[in-house]
């Protein structure tokens, strides 16, 4: 493949910024926009920055878009299909998949219109009726907030009470803290089972193979507990079409081509021996996800992005086996807290201790970016204004950027889910930052059950005919 010009734009917080510094390193030309002040020297010395994204779509052969919100509002979509219509390659949404993510009670609607089965649930713009409600209909049910509130992620609550008495605590906690800014929530009943994600690629006429499933590890700590969090780690495998894709985002394929819809497209769901029950969609790059994705890839990522762009089948070749992926995080993460991450995290250097013999030129492998930045050592001691060199790290230190403390994802493939388990965590011992904490179980859940379970209930076997 010809070097292709890629834009990547971060309408809102950073979040795309490993995905660009691979493709450039693939010999690609790149530029990337980010919007969010707070972000902005994200990725700074390992990709090249763009203060107007609008100045450079002419440029761009390729303008990836890398989540739904445009500052506090949906709308990446609606620029996306805009943009194709004038003729550009752009891997991003519309107004209804941007929809899917923000509006749970219209993904419901797509789904059921689609012939999949949804979970019994209910959305109340008003606190007092959501009790109301879980008092005459008793059971344990998740909480999980509408709109942009719906982002901080440790306000979704997965009820335990039998009869929902917790659930109720609950919304009377929520209406006196959040009541000002929650402008509503559904109540879901809760189903027990096997939580896995079905993630395909679309490339605006179809789903291209092979399809992905992956497991989040939400809970701050081992053990899935502790508050929730954007994600912690997530592990996953390919597959040709199964039972479980057709029964799911299979049934979707004629409504994302309507849509025209170019890019990841996740569909959260609980499975058990009685059936699949979607939670929720993410209509767009998944985070980690897309960086562990990105690592089972391995054909080149910038032809696959591009061929899906276009309308092609980028006809890829991902690693035959299982991946685990860790977040490696720092103080106050998941919390905001300024005075915390000034003190403990703000600027803090990402040491690797494979470097310690001082000639270190690659980046270690496995070893993926997100809120960090390259500072050119020369340039810091002498002014001289030298670029940083982010695989050179003896003139250039790879920093904590950003302030949400996530620095790095470290990931692992192997033939089995163990394996992939024992690649990843010692490469996570390979990065020495202060205070960095992690899961130290991902995978597991494959390995003690739900792996077993998937097979027994015969999800993971060829669709029918």
């Amino acid at each position: 493949m010809e070097p292709t010009k890629f834009l990547f734009v971060s309408a809102d917080a950073a979040l795309i910024g490993d995905v660009a510094w691979q493709v450039r390193e693939e010999g690609h030309d790149v530029k990337y926009y980010i919007e969010a002040d707070s972000d902005k020297e994200i990725a700074d010395g390992f990709v090249p920055k763009t203060d107007d994204w609008e100045a450079e779509v002419e440029w761009a052969d390729v303008i990836v878009f890398d989540d739904i919100w445009v500052g506090s509002d949906v709308g990446t979509g609606a620029i996306a299909e805009e943009l194709r219509a004038d003729g550009h390659a752009v891997v991003g949404g519309t107004p209804n998949t941007d929809r899917l993510e923000e509006d749970r009670g219209y993904a419901m609607e797509v789904l059921e219109e689609n012939g999949v089965n949804t979970i019994d649930h209910e959305e109340f713009t008003d606190f007092q009726a959501g009790i109301q409600h879980v008092k005459e209909n008793p059971g344990p049910y998740v909480v999980k907030p509408l709109g942009e509130v719906q982002n901080v992620k440790r306000l979704l609550y997965v009820g335990n009470d039998d009869d929902g008495s917790d659930v109720v605590d609950v919304l009377r906690a929520y209406e006196k803290a959040w009541g000002h800014r929650m402008k509503g929530f559904q109540l879901q009943r809760k189903v027990e089972g096997v939580e896995v994600a079905v993630c395909g690629f679309f490339n605006g006429n179809e789903f291209v193979e092979p399809v992905n499933f992956n497991f989040e590890h939400k809970r701050l700590f081992p053990g899935n507990i502790g508050p929730s969090t954007g994600e912690m780690g997530t592990s996953m495998f390919w597959s040709r079409r199964n039972d479980l894709f057709e029964r799911t985002l299979g049934r979707m394929e004629g409504w994302l081509a309507d849509e025209g819809y170019v890019g990841s497209i996740d569909l959260n769901c609980i499975v058990n021996d009685t059936g699949v029950y979607p939670l929720e969609f993410t209509p767009r790059f998944g985070y980690p996800t897309i960086t562990l994705q990105e690592e089972a890839i391995e054909s080149s990522t910038g032809e696959f992005f591009a061929a899906l762009a276009n309308g092609r089948d980028p006809e890829f070749e991902v690693h035959d086996g299982y991946q685990v992926g860790v977040r490696v995080v720092l103080p106050p993460f998941p919390f905001d807290d300024e005075a915390t991450y000034d003190e403990n995290s703000r600027n803090a250097a990402i040491v690797f201790d494979s470097d310690a013999d001082g000639g270190a030129t690659t980046p270690p492998p496995g070893v993926h970016i997100e809120d960090a930045k390259c500072v050119s050592l020369r340039d810091t001691e002498s002014g001289s204004g030298e670029p940083c060199d982010p695989r050179a790290r003896v003139d250039g230190q790879w920093r904590v950027a950003g302030e949400s403390g996530m620095p790095l994802v470290v990931t692992g493939k192997g033939e089995t889910m163990r394996e992939a388990q024992a690649q990843a965590y010692e490469r996570v011992e390979d990065v020495l930052i202060p205070n960095l904490y992690y899961r130290d179980d991902i995978g597991d859940r494959w390995v003690e059950g739900d792996g077993d379970r998937l097979q027994a209930w015969d999800y993971l076997g060829p669709a029918d005919e």
